[in-house]
């Protein structure tokens, strides 16, 4: 039995307008992410990490760091969208319309909103999308527009360094 390939991702050629992509994988917000994202970003806005103070607000409890709600959405879409990308262009639109808190499940998914060919870059193309991020009761948290360069078919960099072959089953 050979090797398999995996996964290898979309490229240009893949997204076509109108297609809708849901993330597979969900992800459980934990205080730590929270509280470590926000000591990372430098945010000193007491609601994130003060829970004696959150608990003045009208929320009640911590809000989790937005730019980590933005981070994590983004993040899980990697595996439809930007496997193959070049380079981000831009988050636009972005709107935050429910706050995100520890324990609540983050679910996403994009609709690609438009394709074209760079004009300055022959190995890439441009694709727009519009993603939304939603918790387990379904709510929506987060939605974007991003829009990002990917490679064409063809012009993808090869990946890291030659894999090791592996000895024959019985051979040590």
């Amino acid at each position: 039995m050979g090797t398999k390939a995996g996964w290898s991702g979309r490229v240009y050629e893949d997204f076509e307008v109108g297609d809708v992509y849901r993330h597979p994988l969900g992800r459980t917000v934990i205080a730590a992410d929270n509280i470590w994202f926000t000591l990372l970003t430098q945010n000193s806005n007491a609601i994130h990490f003060d829970a004696a103070y959150a608990a003045n607000t009208e929320f009640g409890k911590p809000l989790v760091d937005s730019t980590f709600t933005l981070a994590l959405v983004t993040g899980q879409s990697t595996i439809d969208l930007s496997w193959n990308v070049m380079a981000n262009l831009g988050w636009d639109e972005v709107r935050l319309p429910h706050p995100v808190f520890e324990g609540d499940t983050i679910y996403s998914q994009s609709e690609v909103l438009s394709t074209r060919e760079s004009k300055s870059r022959p190995n890439v193309g441009i694709v727009t999308v519009k993603t939304v991020g939603f918790n387990q009761d379904g709510t929506v948290v987060i939605e974007y527009k991003r829009t990002f360069m990917v490679y064409r078919r063809g012009h993808v960099p090869p990946a890291g360094p030659v894999t090791p072959k592996l000895p024959e089953k019985g051979q040590s």
